[in-house]
């Protein structure tokens, strides 16, 4: 079994809180309450059971499950006998049949003089099919659980309606913090597995840091030996993750699934969207499009510059399910008659082009961690520049606000390939584009997997050096 890895930040913000818990312990309103949200199997659950080890106090941990009201307070029975609550056995004697009445009941149980952690996973599934069930939830927090020393921790994988919960006019409105569990990270990649830099870097857009999915990867295997292993077991999480999470989010039926299918193939702009999409009408694909972004499966970019401009595209935001889609998803079948071969072969022959682009959003993201560096300064907004036919494409741009910047900080270009540095040619392409955006010298940025074979460049980033943006955390 692997030892718990990453998610620094997160348990300190959880035990800072609980210890804001403790110290209030005899005041009015001691309790606190925070909202966890995240793609599901992200780990958010680990996370809170790997705090509730390190905190020791008494707590309830309950998983909604989707039934209904009264299949739900059977669960939540179940969940308070296996508590560590003192006086939980009153829960059972009590047996609420009503959802108010089982958080008074839940309030009188909580200690007094000491803290204890209350745990309501997946929440959008009670806020689904209990009805007023936030109301409910925000009363009983008003007159009764924020006066016991309590930190009340709702987690959710509904990312759009875990944000909602806390938003104006919503019954719970500012009753709580928010914390967004995102995947692990490069660096917490390398660490659990056991890779260099560069590797790790491949193993967040292949896992995308779902711990599930990396619990199956040995350490100090390649990619390719996990890759290989993966396909020959037709249940890996690998291959089922992905189709459980969109069948838990988007029905059968629903068009949004059709459309991400097509984005996730390689399409990126509108038209050619809905056509590799069957043809759909303008309407309807707007509507998918719209479910999908609002879902946060699928983010919207403008080109990054001094003008405005119309050229939106689209990407699939977890680079996990963006790889499925491209290589897993069309070939299941032969997966699942044993030729995983085939699938492994075709992922060798289109590896290196697919991750050119596919990298691109977690190089952005380690630099807005980085920066300032050297002579570059901080970064409000770090982005990409193209033209409807892209004769002009650049990789990097960073400004002062996005998408129509009143300053242009810097100008990148990122090239990742085994053993081929960033060269005078690569600098040269990188001017010319330039000059195409802009008629200033703006410096310039080359961000190489292989290393850099020229000069003129104002800054330089490797593997090692981006992964250190996150092993700060």
């Amino acid at each position: 079994m692997h030892r718990f890895i990453g998610r620094k930040r997160e348990l300190r913000t959880l035990r800072t809180t609980l210890r804001e818990v403790h110290e209030a312990v005899g005041s009015a309103r001691p309790g606190q309450c925070v909202l966890m949200r995240g793609r599901r199997r992200v780990g958010k659950s680990t996370l809170v059971e790997e705090f509730l080890r390190q905190a020791a106090v008494p707590h309830l941990f309950f998983t909604a499950g989707g039934g209904s009201a009264e299949d739900e307070l059977a669960e939540l029975l179940d969940a308070m006998n296996q508590s560590t609550l003192p006086d939980h056995s009153l829960f059972a004697e009590e047996a609420p049949s009503q959802w108010n009445a089982a958080f008074r009941l839940l309030a009188e149980i909580l200690p007094d003089d000491a803290p204890s952690v209350v745990v309501i996973d997946e929440v959008p599934y009670l806020i689904e099919r209990i009805e007023a069930f936030e109301g409910m939830l925000q009363r009983a927090w008003d007159r009764l659980l924020c006066r016991k020393p309590v930190l009340l921790l709702l987690v959710g994988s509904d990312l759009s309606m875990m944000q909602a919960l806390n938003s104006y006019e919503r019954p719970f409105h500012q009753r709580g913090r928010e914390m967004v569990v995102g995947p692990l990270n490069p660096a917490d990649l390398g660490e659990m597995l056991d890779l260099a830099p560069a590797d790790a870097f491949d193993a967040a857009l292949i896992t995308g840091g779902l711990p599930l999915i990396c619990r199956e990867w040995r350490p100090g295997a390649s990619m390719w030996e996990f890759l290989g292993a993966a396909l020959e077991n037709p249940i890996s999480a690998l291959l089922v993750s992905a189709e459980r999470s969109l069948a838990a989010e988007f029905p059968p039926q629903a068009m949004g699934r059709e459309v991400l299918r097509a984005i996730g193939a390689g399409e990126r702009t509108f038209t050619n969207i809905a056509r590799a999409a069957g043809g759909l009408a303008h309407s309807t694909l707007s509507r998918a499009a719209d479910l999908l972004v609002d879902k946060r499966v699928v983010a919207t970019e403008l080109p990054l510059s001094l003008r405005p401009s119309k050229e939106r595209r689209y990407r699939v935001a977890d680079p996990y399910l963006r790889f499925w889609l491209a290589f897993l998803d069309p070939h299941m079948p032969e997966i699942e008659r044993m030729r995983g071969d085939l699938t492994l072969a075709r992922i060798r022959g289109g590896w290196t082009s697919w991750r050119g682009r596919a990298v691109e959003p977690l190089i952005r993201g380690a630099l807005a961690r980085i920066l300032p560096a050297g002579d570059l300064p901080a970064a409000p907004a770090i982005g990409g520049y193209w033209t409807r036919s892209n004769d002009v494409e650049i990789d990097l741009v960073g400004a002062d606000r996005q998408p129509v910047a009143k300053r242009l900080l810097f100008l990148g270009s990122i090239k990742w390939l085994e053993s081929s540095p960033f060269d005078a040619h690569d600098l040269a392409s990188l001017h010319k584009h330039r000059a195409a955006l802009t008629d200033e010298s703006i410096p310039l940025v080359g961000v190489s997997r292989s290393g850099v074979d020229c000069s003129g460049l104002q800054a330089t980033f490797g593997p090692a050096e981006l992964l250190g943006a996150w092993r700060a955390e």
